[in-house]
């Protein structure tokens, strides 16, 4: 099995190290990833700038090819010029902190995933939902269970899985896992405004999940449960429903 991984952290994380360790178990396994942190850059590709690609080294040997790229540059790259035959399977991940609702939009680790799906392989994206001491393995070891399965299954055309790891004790998500949809919480965004030495104002974003109203077979109401959420996600945007009342609409 040919694996591709990629990631919107850098590529020198501790999630994408703990991945790349982990899937080098049942494959063969390629890294291209961003040189620099990434994320929330959703699926932004590189038009304006050349990508500039230099092998990276880990623990003194070849990890994989750093580029100055997206996570979908990454995957385009990758597929199209780096890789001598097309990769079986696409991994995004382990992204720090999770990628669940409308949050998925702007997710640099969903859109790797999104690219290798619109690319024809099956594709999985793959997050951490939390900040604080991540403890990697036990999503590296699902994501182990997750390619074996995947491969020998096979995904729909133009799906891809959003797979979001709740931290905690191995025993509180050890085979615990929900089939979600995406919820339709929003991350509940807040300014910071700041003061620079200059006296320059500027803003920080933050802020966090709203949690009170995911529905119960949701991406955010299963990992806050302690339980593995795995969503199959799709690229067409088209609101079906809709169509035909627009097209009784006079222009």
């Amino acid at each position: 099995m040919e694996i591709l991984i990629t990631n919107d952290d850098g590529i020198y994380s501790e999630g994408i190290f703990a991945l790349y360790a982990a899937l080098r178990k049942v494959g063969k396994v390629t890294v291209v990833a961003p040189d620099i942190q990434r994320s929330a850059v959703g699926h932004a590709i590189t038009l304006t700038d050349p990508l500039r690609v230099n092998e990276a080294r880990r623990r003194g040997k070849f990890f994989g090819y750093a580029t100055s790229g997206t996570p979908a540059d990454c995957v385009k790259l990758a597929i199209r010029s780096i890789m001598k035959k097309k990769p079986d399977m696409v991994f995004s991940g382990i992204n720090l902190g999770a990628n669940m609702g409308y949050n998925i939009l702007y997710s640099g680790t969903v859109s790797g995933a999104t690219e290798g799906a619109l690319l024809g392989i099956p594709s999985i994206a793959i997050s951490l939902a939390t900040f604080v001491k991540p403890d990697f393995s036990r999503a590296a070891s699902f994501a182990v269970k997750l390619a074996t399965s995947a491969y020998k299954r096979r995904l729909p055309p133009g799906t891809l899985l959003n797979v979001n790891i709740p931290a905690g004790p191995a025993s509180r998500v050890k085979n615990a896992v929900s089939i979600t949809r995406q919820s339709h919480t929003l991350f509940k965004d807040r300014f910071d405004r700041r003061t620079d030495p200059h006296g320059q104002t500027y803003y920080w974003l933050t802020g966090s999940l709203d949690q009170k109203d995911a529905a119960p077979d949701s991406d955010v109401a299963a990992v806050c449960r302690g339980r593995i959420s795995i969503t199959p996600i799709q690229f067409d945007l088209t609101d079906y429903k809709f169509v035909t009342e627009l097209e009784n609409w006079e222009f």
